[in-house]
C-alpha cells in the first residue's frame, strides 16, 4: 500500500511486534519475505523500510540476504537487529561474532543527540538487546549515533542517506523509548500515511467481502471465543443470509461451554448457528495419542471431516485464524521459525486456499485489535472479554493421553478457577487463565491415609497481544482458595501448583 512501512522479515520471533507497533502509531504496515523482489518493492510505494532481526549471522552461507540497490531506491530504511548487521555487511562495514552473546537488558549511550531517530529518546535509558553478532567496522559514510554502557556499537546512521541502524529491539516494551524511537521513523523520518484504524479495517473488511462473497454461499465456524464471535457478527454484517454459521462441538469445550455459547449466539446476538455435537468421533480418534503435536493435527483433520466434508454447496470458508497463531505455525512471509502447528493447517484446508476458497479477514490482526474491532460492531463487553481459548480445546491443557475422566476432572478444577478469579475481580485483570492436568501423581494425605493423586497446575498470564506474557501476580490467599476447592471438591486430586514462567521463554498455552 502506498505510504505505508513494509517490513522485510529476516526470521525474527519480534518481527510481528515490529509492524503492531507501527499500527499503534496509526500507519499501515505489512510484512512479506526478505527476498522480496526489488519491483515488487518499488511497486508498492512504501514511505519506509524497517529490516527486521533474525536468527542467522551474515557470516552464514545460505544467510538471507536483500539486494544492495535496496538502499539505493532513496526510500527511508530502518534495520533491527540482524538488519543492522547486514546493512553493515553489504555496504562495506565488518561484522563479526561476538564472544559472548548480548542477550537482555543494557543501558543506551547516546552519542549524537541531535539524530532524527532518536529525538525524545533518553540517554541513559533501557534497552533490550539480543545478538550474537556485532558491527565493529562502519560502513563508507555512516558514523556512530550511540553505544551501550560497555561499548559496543548499539545505532549508526548514513551521513547524507535516510538509513538507520539500531543493535536493540525497539518493538519490545523491554526498551523503555522504542515506541517513541519507531514514531520518529514513521514519522519524522518516513513521513508515512497516518491512516491506520480499526473503524478504517472494520469498512474496508465489509466492503472486501460484500465484493467478494455477496451473492455466494459462505460457511464459517463459531466457537463462542472473541475471534470467531467478531468474525461471525463481522460477515452477518456485510452478508446477512448468505452467511451459515456453524458450531462444532468437539467434546473438548470448558465446563458448560457449549450451552453457554448457544445462548450467547443465538439469543444475545441474533445469529443462525447449526449446532453439531462430534463428541464421540474426536474423543475415538485421539484415543492413546499423547504427542501434542499429532493431537492438534487429528484435531484438524476431524473438525474439517465434520465441519465440511458433508457440504457441497459452499463457495467459501470463513476462518478466524489471528496473526500470532499465522506467526507461530508457519513462516508467514518469511522464515520465522515454527513454534507450532496451528490446527486450522491440515491438508484440506490448504488444498481450500490454494483454490482461493479460503478468506481470513484477521489474519494480520492481533487479539487486543480485534477485541476492538468487536467493540465497533457493539458486541456486549463480557463476550469480548472472555479469554482466550486455543481450537483443540482442553485437548492441549491435558498433557498425555485424553480420556472422559480426565477431561471432567480438568473442566471441574478450571470452573473453579475462573469461578473464583471473576468472583475476586481478577479475571478482567489478566489476559488468560486456565488450568492444567499433568501426567504425574503425587504422594499426599487425605484424612488419615496416605493418597496417590492427579496433579493440576494452575496458570494465568498478562498480555497486550499475546505474543509476549508475564505470568500473572494473583494474590496468595486467591490461589490458596483455589487450591483447596480443587483438592476438596474434586476426588483424585491432591495437589495444585502454580506456573510463574512468563513467554518467551515458554509458551503461555503447555502444549
Amino acid at each position: 500500500m502506498k505510504g505505508s512501512i513494509v517490513i522485510l522479515d529476516f526470521g525474527s520471533q519480534y518481527t510481528q511486534l515490529i509492524a503492531r507497533r507501527i499500527r499503534e502509531l496509526g500507519v499501515f504496515s505489512e510484512i512479506y519475505p526478505y527476498n522480496i523482489s526489488l519491483e515488487e518493492l518499488k511497486a508498492m510505494e512504501p514511505a519506509g523500510i524497517v529490516l527486521s532481526g533474525g536468527p542467522s549471522s551474515v557470516s552464514d552461507p545460505n544467510a538471507p540476504m536483500i539486494a544492495p540497490k535496496v538502499y539505493e531506491l532513496g526510500i527511508p530504511i530502518l534495520g533491527i537487529c540482524y538488519g543492522m548487521q547486514l546493512t553493515a555487511h553489504l555496504l562495506g562495514g565488518k561484522v563479526e561474532k561476538s564472544l559472548h552473546r548480548e542477550y537482555g537488558k543494557a543501558f543506551l549511550d547516546l552519542l549524537k543527540r541531535e539524530s532524527l531517530l532518536f529525538q525524545g529518546v533518553r540517554d541513559n535509558s533501557v534497552i533490550w538487546m539480543s545478538h550474537g553478532d556485532s558491527v565493529l567496522g562502519l560502513p563508507e559514510g555512516f558514523e556512530i549515533v550511540a553505544k551501550s554502557q560497555d561499548g559496543a556499537l548499539t545505532a549508526i546512521e548514513h551521513r547524507t542517506k535516510p538509513i538507520y541502524c539500531v543493535q536493540f529491539h525497539p518493538e519490545v516494551a523491554h526498551t523503555e523509548d522504542g515506541r517513541i524511537l519507531l514514531s520518529n521513523f514513521v514519522k519524522l523520518i518516513a513521513r508515512a500515511s497516518m491512516n491506520w484504524t480499526m473503524e478504517n479495517f472494520v469498512e474496508k473488511t465489509i466492503r472486501d467481502l460484500q465484493s467478494k462473497c455477496r451473492g455466494k454461499r459462505v460457511v464459517l465456524g463459531v466457537s463462542g471465543g472473541v475471534d470467531s464471535t467478531t468474525l461471525a457478527v463481522l460477515a452477518h454484517r456485510a452478508l446477512g443470509t448468505d452467511v451459515k454459521a456453524i458450531f462444532v462441538n468437539n467434546g473438548l469445550l470448558r465446563y458448560q461451554e457449549a450451552e453457554e455459547v448457544l445462548y450467547n449466539l443465538r439469543e444475545r446476538l441474533g445469529l443462525t448457528v447449526e449446532y453439531i455435537d462430534a463428541t464421540d468421533r474426536f474423543l475415538s480418534a485421539l484415543q492413546g495419542v499423547t504427542d501434542p503435536e499429532q493431537k492438534r493435527k487429528i484435531i484438524g483433520k476431524v473438525f474439517v471431516d465434520v465441519f465440511y466434508h458433508g457440504l457441497h454447496d459452499f463457495d467459501f470458508l470463513i476462518q478466524g485464524t489471528l496473526y500470532p497463531d499465522v506467526i507461530e505455525s508457519n513462516a508467514v512471509k518469511g522464515p520465522s521459525q515454527t513454534i507450532k502447528t496451528h490446527h486450522n493447517r491440515v491438508k484440506e484446508v490448504e488444498e481450500l486456499e490454494k483454490q482461493g476458497r479460503i478468506i481470513e479477514p484477521f489474519k494480520f490482526l492481533f487479539k487486543d485489535e480485534v477485541r476492538e474491532v468487536a467493540r465497533i460492531l457493539g458486541i456486549p463487553e463480557d463476550i469480548l472479554g472472555r479469554h482466550p481459548f486455543p481450537g483443540p480445546g482442553l485437548a492441549v491443557r491435558i498433557l498425555g493421553e485424553i480420556t472422559i475422566e480426565k477431561l471432567e476432572i480438568l473442566r471441574k478444577a478450571d470452573h473453579i478457577f475462573i469461578s473464583e478469579l471473576k468472583a475476586s475481580g481478577y479475571y478482567d485483570r489478566v489476559w488468560q487463565a486456565f488450568a492444567v492436568f499433568l501426567p504425574i501423581r503425587s504422594v499426599g494425605v487425605m484424612g488419615d491415609e496416605r493418597s496417590y493423586g492427579h496433579v493440576i497446575a494452575l496458570r494465568s498470564v498478562t498480555s497486550s497481544d499475546g505474543m509476549t506474557a508475564e505470568w500473572g501476580r494473583l494474590p496468595l490467599d486467591l490461589l490458596e482458595r483455589v487450591a483447596n476447592r480443587i483438592v476438596r471438591e474434586i476426588p483424585g486430586i491432591n495437589r495444585v501448583v502454580y506456573d510463574i514462567t512468563s513467554k518467551p521463554p515458554a509458551t503461555i498455552e503447555w502444549e
